[in-house]
Formats: C-alpha cells, sequence, structure tokens
C-alpha cells in the first residue's frame, strides 16, 4: 500500500511529532514535583534521558508506545511496513544499547511506557519514588 499523502505533506506531517515534552510526559514531571522529586530535564546522559535526579544517579524515560514498540499498544502500519519494523527495530536496539551504558556508569534506569503515564500516572511516579527511596 503506497502512502496518501504527498511527500511535502508527509514531511509535514512528521515534522509535528514531538520530541520532547509530551503530554504523557509533562503530565508524569508535574506529578513527580508535586512529590518532592527535584530532577532535570535537561542532560548529556546517553540516550538523553527524559528526566534525571541527579542526587540518586536515577534516568527516567518515557517511551512512546508507538515509537519505542510497546508489545501492548504498537500497531505495525500498513503502508511502507518493511520501514517501519526495522525502524521500531533499530529504536528497540538503541533503547537496549543506552540501558546499558547507563547501568553500567552507575546509572538506575526507569522505562515508563506513555500508556502507563495515561492510565495511572500516580502509580508511575510511585513506582519511581520506589526506586529512588531504595537506593538511599
Amino acid at each position: 500500500m503506497s502512502d496518501v499523502l504527498t511527500p511535502s505533506q508527509r514531511s509535514y506531517c512528521m515534522s509535528r511529532i514531538r520530541g520532547r515534552d509530551t503530554a504523557p510526559e509533562v503530565r508524569f514531571r508535574k506529578e513527580l514535583w508535586a512529590l518532592g522529586v527535584r530532577y532535570r530535564i535537561k542532560n548529556r546522559l546517553p540516550g538523553r534521558p527524559d528526566l534525571v535526579v541527579p542526587a540518586a544517579r536515577v534516568a527516567i524515560f518515557i517511551d512512546g508506545c508507538f515509537w519505542h514498540g510497546c508489545r501492548s499498544h504498537f500497531v505495525l502500519p500498513k503502508a511502507r511496513r518493511d520501514f517501519w519494523k526495522e525502524k521500531i527495530e533499530i529504536n528497540r536496539a538503541r533503547d537496549r544499547r543506552v540501558t546499558g551504558q547507563l547501568r553500567r556508569s552507575g546509572w538506575k534506569v526507569v522505562r515508563i511506557w506513555e500508556h502507563d503515564i495515561e492510565e495511572d500516572a500516580p502509580r508511575s511516579c510511585g513506582y519511581v519514588l520506589r526506586v529512588i527511596s531504595a537506593l538511599r
């Protein structure tokens, strides 16, 4: 099946996809901040985690269900199936590589799925709190 949009239309659509400050990410940050967790957004760690709690050496990634291939929610698009399958596999491999790099550097890595935040943000924040508490 071919794309129904022209290349310029597709380019515009793809340019509108946010890489940071997504709705689930902002919601999660606000809830975590309200619980007293102080974090940093800007960092130079491998993989550029969405949030970093430097005092506890915790790196938090909020993974989108589509871009990171959530086993529960990812649906392979009908157009350009081979491209998307490879793209998502590359993203997953990068996630594994970055997680390993950070762990070897002494960081605790927490990966939270977008749908977990949308379904129950306080529960996701509670998980992060437990991770931080266990390290202190």
